[in-house]
């Protein structure tokens, strides 16, 4: 395992959390908010820069392929979406520039931060045996153990329960539609609570797009399997 797979590993946990802490918007105050996305789109910028070649591989796309071409180009959308409503509605950081956003910008800027969050869910999702791979590598764990992947499914389902309770709480349902409500989090009350909450959304949407590909996966292995048994020798 490289050390520019590590450095590009870190650099994109780092994006998500600073999404992550953007959400937190009336915990900061307007100018942290500002400065932590403009962190995150310059590592956005980073990870595409790291990830260039990618883009050539969208034609040559095949069935398992088109479905991560159709996710990342959804976060893509989510982000430029992103940038520009931030350039607009911008009071310190790009103040500077000659754009006026009202009322309508910050609602697609919500809306568009929300639909990224659940985006870079599933992304992280769709790559975390890539990523756990990475951490065998580096910890040198080369045997498998029941008991370490009991554990570590019951967490994840421990997890992902606790998501989707999250998601009433918080009324993700209404935030992915810009249904405008009153209801703000209250962070006098529960800081680490916020956070507990949308980490575990995140691994809600991870793990459900992780194991929806390993059961895909195994299907395809075993019509496979199936195909090569049945084929007649030669």
């Amino acid at each position: 395992m490289s050390h520019v797979f590590l450095l590009r590993l870190a650099l994109d946990f780092t994006a998500a959390g600073l999404l992550l802490a953007g959400l937190a918007y009336y915990w900061l105050d307007n100018v942290a908010h500002e400065l932590i996305g403009t962190g995150m789109f310059l590592l956005i910028f980073v990870h595409n820069v790291f990830n260039r070649r990618w883009y050539s591989t969208i034609p040559k796309a095949r069935a398992r392929g088109l479905i991560n071409i159709a996710i990342t180009l959804s976060l893509l959308t989510a982000m430029v979406l992103l940038l520009v409503t931030s350039l607009m509605i911008s009071r310190t950081v790009f103040s500077f520039l000659p754009l006026n956003g009202g009322y309508t910008a910050r609602q697609i800027h919500t809306l568009a931060a929300y639909w990224a969050l659940i985006i870079v869910s599933i992304h992280l999702g769709l790559r975390w045996s890539v990523i756990m791979n990475a951490v065998r590598s580096k910890f040198g764990i080369t045997t498998k153990s029941t008991a370490r992947a009991v554990a570590l499914r019951a967490t994840a389902v421990a997890i992902a329960a606790y998501g989707v309770r999250s998601s009433f709480d918080m009324g993700i349902g209404s935030k992915l539609v810009a249904h405008v409500t009153m209801d703000f989090w209250d962070f006098e009350n529960s800081t680490l609570g916020f956070f507990l909450r949308v980490l575990s959304i995140i691994g809600l949407y991870a793990s459900l797009a992780h194991y929806t590909l390993k059961r895909i996966q195994n299907r395809k292995r075993r019509e496979s399997s199936g195909v090569a048994a049945s084929e007649p020798c030669g």
